[in-house]
């Protein structure tokens, strides 16, 4: 591998090959200083940036990180590489690449047009050279829309996921988070919840349950449990009532099989949810998340920085053509992620590069307990992400997962963002909440009268 050098302020800086540059290049997180990947100080970290800024995007493709022999997501990202897309951008270098994506003219159309041309490593390898200004507007050009019994991604609308998790499934609290959640309009991107055994029975249980609320209430939303993928193929095969197939996703063939998946379960999942035909509008029926530092926890990274793995992940879930794909940026802990200033990056660039990929991109906007950050750093990375066009986030009761022990984004959270930039939830999910007096008809929410018929939901 070819290596690169650059002089500055005095000083000769050496790096090793493309992926010594782009790990150097990162803004610093505490998973690549634990890799021992990182830029040792600032100077470094803007060599390596004006070295990367003067690589060619088509050395991505004649220098995969990872070897295509070694690696099925190399593969993957290599074989399904669309030259005709790429070649408007082939000739630039990733520095003329970042000011083309900010040119006024680069606009939404343009974009499109390009993606099935820009590789993760590219989308990574650009994020780099951005502040956060910079990803905010760009991501903010890119719009991802996908479809199953409605709508998510048009201009002026943000989903959620309703969140209902509990410490033992119990279906009597399960129905009144969700119904709490339905009373602020969470909800539309999905009803999904982490179960807390891993049961296929169970699984089938929870499908059922949800199921039954939706058909009862004429929900026009989707729902699905987030088990092993291998989990919902089972239930699948014993006629649960499965919407969307779950599965959490990485940037390697190593770290996927530290999950216990591959491409070929993935395809298999995606096949057998598309014969149910369940979806009224589409047929975008997987649900995939990601999170900076999972290749690095299975120690499966290969010397590479946790942000472009991260992108190598998205290089997966788009070949599913998913509804919804979100990246659970703090959630793994401060060993990747320090603090509010480092998840809240992470957050941005995720984004980002999702949507610069084509994806319906989402985030939970979290941190574990013992990170240094807490609910203002989830505040501003909300506002930040929303500003920037962000597809849905997490609706969790109270903001604190009490299943999964950690922070996220509140129903409230999902509200207060709806309000101050004047967007509304997937269109007929807010026909809906119209309908049953949720939401009055300039879409602020309204009290419900004590006799209305959601509030079975809490006695069911």
């Amino acid at each position: 591998m070819t290596g690169y050098s650059c002089a500055l302020a005095g000083h000769n800086y050496e790096f090793s090959g493309l992926a010594d540059v782009m790990a150097r290049a990162s803004p610093q997180r505490s998973g690549d200083d634990l890799a021992g990947v990182a830029a040792g100080n600032e100077q470094e970290r803007v060599a390596a940036a004006y070295v990367l800024s003067e690589i060619p995007l088509s050395e991505f493709l004649c220098t995969p990180l990872i070897p295509y022999e070694d690696d099925e997501i190399t593969r993957l990202i290599l074989d399904t590489h669309d030259a005709d897309a790429f070649a408007p951008i082939a000739h630039m270098a990733v520095g003329e690449f970042r000011d083309f994506l900010l040119d006024y003219g680069t606009d939404e159309r343009v974009l499109e047009s390009l993606r099935a041309g820009i590789t993760p490593e590219m989308a990574a390898a650009v994020s780099k050279l951005m502040r956060n200004q910079d990803l905010i507007s760009v991501a903010r050009k890119c719009r991802v829309t996908t479809r199953f019994r409605n709508t998510i991604g048009l201009p002026g609308h943000l989903s959620s996921r309703l969140q209902p998790n509990h410490p033992t499934d119990d279906p009597q609290g399960i129905a009144i988070s969700v119904l709490e959640g339905l009373l602020y309009g969470v909800g539309d991107a999905v009803i999904g919840i982490n179960p807390a055994t891993d049961s296929v029975r169970r699984a089938g249980e929870l499908l059922r349950l949800f199921d039954e609320m939706v058909q009862r209430h004429e929900i026009p939303t989707q729902t699905c449990v987030l088990t092993h993928v291998t989990n919902t193929i089972s239930a699948i095969e014993a006629g649960a009532p499965v919407d969307l197939v779950f599965q959490s996703i990485a940037g390697t063939q190593r770290a996927n099989a530290g999950f216990g998946v591959n491409l070929s379960l993935l395809h298999e999942a995606h096949e057998a949810a598309l014969s149910l035909r369940r979806g009224t509008l589409g047929t975008d029926c997987m649900y995939f998340e990601t999170g900076q530092g999972s290749a690095l926890s299975a120690d499966a990274h290969h010397g590479i920085d946790q942000q472009t793995l991260e992108a190598r992940a998205y290089g997966v879930a788009r070949h599913f053509a998913p509804l919804l794909v979100n990246t659970v940026v703090g959630f793994i802990g401060p060993e990747y992620l320090y603090d509010g200033r480092q998840i809240r990056r992470a957050g941005l660039e995720d984004h980002f590069c999702g949507k610069l990929l084509g994806l319906p991109m989402g985030c939970d906007v979290c941190y574990t307990n013992h990170a240094e950050a807490d609910q203002n750093d989830s505040d501003d990375l909300l506002t930040l992400l929303t500003a920037a066009g962000c597809t849905y986030f997490m609706g969790v009761p109270g903001a604190d997962d009490v299943m999964l022990e950690y922070q996220s984004t509140s129903f409230h959270d999902i509200a207060y963002a709806r309000e101050l930039f004047g967007l509304r939830p997937a269109p007929e999910f807010h026909e809906w909440l119209l309908r049953q007096g949720v939401v009055a008809a300039d879409g602020r929410l309204q009290e419900l009268p004590v006799e209305h018929h959601l509030l079975a939901l809490a006695r069911s």
